[in-house]
């Protein structure tokens, strides 16, 4: 699994449709609120063309991607964080995802019931950053009260927490989300243990008409506008559009798609920024048994990553046998590689990069 993320926002503002065309995995749709109850889970191929020019390559006889989650989470309304509507769902499906993909309406449709009652996406973004901050509140709340305790216990550090603690409830008090802001290490290990959900990283996605692709609509400046104070990212995709694009045969998409004059469809957008938003990379393994792409952090070292493969890799590590894959291209052969001297090894201290195509040593 590459990374997991919640899709999230107002009722009837595209969720499940847009869902429904990245995973085609058939959820429910329909104009009226809380049509999505329980999360529909879905899980996409990351589309990556090195991994299958790999295959051409080694001649892989199996090809294995790496993948993404999308964890379609049920609408949220207003009072939420009070348990009004599917509130109290919703928040516990939001702490488990890695990413939250917020997706705000910026098209006007009179036949699709928007339930605040008209299209604004700064008011829609409020209202949901609102019930995730109350929800945060009351989690702080009870930590203090625990961090409290170690105080009075006298345990180690406790007095620091403490003051941490005050200071994430200051501003959760004024509204402000905990993301984006500077912590030092340990701080950053308080915050991971309140499981805090205006602590994950934000992808806001605009959910255009198809008139309105590639255009900067005032509806999406506004988002735009929000998204750049908090340093989060924006990407503009029409449901609608690709809804269309996932009902064609795949050879017809890339040409349905250049018609409207865009390079890729949504799904390779969403997950580009998420991979961005997340700091992640892909490296891949290659043969021909199989060509596999996985993902790991920026600043894996090759042990963590032979780890990802398996633990027993990551325990007997030896080395690592490195091929950057714009090297293989240029050779057109791994045979090409070795003999221009363009295979490292590298050892525990190896910083693996994005498309390393890695050969692990190790012992049991």
């Amino acid at each position: 699994m590459g990374f997991n993320c919640g899709i999230v926002g107002l009722p009837n503002v595209g969720k499940s449709t847009l869902f429904n065309a990245l995973t085609a995995a058939g959820a429910a749709v329909a104009n009226y609120p809380f049509c999505t109850i329980e999360p529909n889970v879905g899980v996409v191929a990351v589309p990556d063309q090195r991994l299958y020019r790999l295959v051409e390559i080694f001649k892989s006889k199996k090809v294995v991607p790496t993948t993404v989650e999308f964890v379609d989470i049920a609408g949220l309304v207003q009072g939420a964080s009070q348990g009004e509507g599917l509130g109290n769902k919703f928040l516990s499906h939001i702490r488990s995802v890695d990413a939250i993909v917020h997706i705000v309406r910026c098209f006007e449709n009179p036949d699709v019931v928007h339930v605040p009652g008209s299209v604004d996406p700064a008011r829609d973004i409020e209202i949901i950053e609102t019930e995730l901050v109350l929800a945060d509140l009351e989690t702080v709340e009870r930590r203090l009260q625990s961090v409290e305790k170690k105080v009075r216990s006298g345990e180690a550090k406790a007095a620091e927490e403490h003051v941490f603690t005050q200071r994430i409830h200051a501003l959760l008090a004024k509204g402000e989300p905990v993301r984006g802001k500077p912590y030092s290490p340990e701080q950053i290990r308080w915050l991971h243990e309140m499981h805090l959900l205006t602590d994950k990283p934000v992808l806001y996605v605009a959910n255009v008409s198809e008139t309105d692709l590639g255009r900067e609509t005032v509806l999406v400046q506004q988002v735009r506008k929000i998204a750049e104070r908090e340093g989060a990212r924006v990407i503009a995709i029409s449901g609608q559009v690709e809804a269309e694009v996932i009902a064609l045969p795949k050879e017809e998409r890339a040409s349905f798609l250049k018609e409207l004059g865009l390079a890729e469809s949504g799904l390779d957008l969403l997950i580009q920024a998420g991979y961005q938003l997340l700091g992640l990379i892909t490296f891949f393994t290659a043969g021909e048994p199989e060509s596999r792409a996985w993902t790991v952090p920026q600043g894996t070292k090759a042990p963590q990553a032979a780890g990802k493969i398996h633990s027993d890799m990551e325990k007997g590590f030896i080395r690592a046998e490195v091929m950057a894959y714009s090297d293989l291209i240029a050779c057109g052969n791994a045979a090409t590689v070795r003999e221009r001297g363009l295979l490292r090894v590298e050892g525990r201290d190896y910083i693996v990069r994005d498309g390393d195509i890695l050969h692990f040593r190790f012992q049991v």
